[in-house]
């Protein structure tokens, strides 16, 4: 499905604090550069009927102040939009409201960088599991935006896709991943041993058997 070294190594990935109105705060971002144009990855992210190619079904108006729904997951209100360089919404989940914000950068090299940041507050579930929680699945949704860039706009096949998480490749590209936060973790001077057990729990998490979560 994709080449499991290439794609964690492709993907740029940091961790940060944020000043909340509520408390403490934290910011998980992730980017990665593709060989297209401004206009195509801002369309690939933003137009309704092309969203669900490379992530997931998406209901809604998707305009300041419209309300979108992504089948299974997240929904929200879209509070910010500057086309075709980023847009900001709320990310309202579980009973749990957090925000995101979509940057699309042209580089010097002709590629086109997307970025994508997510703020949240410090609760159980972030001292649980830390930004891995999060992080890996935006890792697993990057695979998708990158099938999809790389094949004229193909859509990719969620059967396909789940299997392959399933086998031995998806295993070990998660397990990549999940290592790959825990580093940017600890780079962003969080402490060690504590960061350790938060990935070694979102790994487990992430690989425990269907059913038994």
């Amino acid at each position: 499905m994709i080449d499991v070294t290439e794609q964690i190594s492709s993907v740029r990935r940091q961790v940060g604090t944020r000043t909340l109105e509520a408390g403490d705060g934290r910011t998980v971002t992730i980017s990665q550069a593709y060989n297209t144009d401004v206009d195509d990855l801002w369309e690939a992210c933003t137009a309704a009927d092309r969203i669900p190619r490379w992530f997931l079904p998406v209901t809604g108006e998707l305009r300041v102040g419209g309300q979108y729904q992504l089948e299974g997951n997240a929904g929200g209100t879209v509070e910010r939009c500057d086309p075709p360089k980023s847009f900001a919404a709320t990310w309202e989940f579980a009973g749990q409201v957090s925000w995101i914000e979509v940057r699309i950068t042209a580089e010097d090299n002709g590629r086109t960088r997307f970025e994508l940041e997510h703020t949240m507050h410090v609760d159980d579930h972030w001292d649980q599991f830390g930004p891995g929680a999060v992080g890996v699945g935006y890792d697993m949704m990057l695979i998708g935006l990158t099938l999809h860039l790389t094949s004229s706009g193909a859509t990719v096949d969620p059967a396909e896709a789940m299997a392959w998480f399933g086998g031995p490749e998806g295993t070990r590209f998660v397990r990549e991943s999940n290592e790959a936060w825990y580093q940017a973790h600890v780079a962003s001077g969080a402490p060690e041993d504590g960061v350790r057990a938060q990935a070694d729990r979102n790994l487990a998490a992430y690989t425990a058997p269907p059913g038994t979560a």
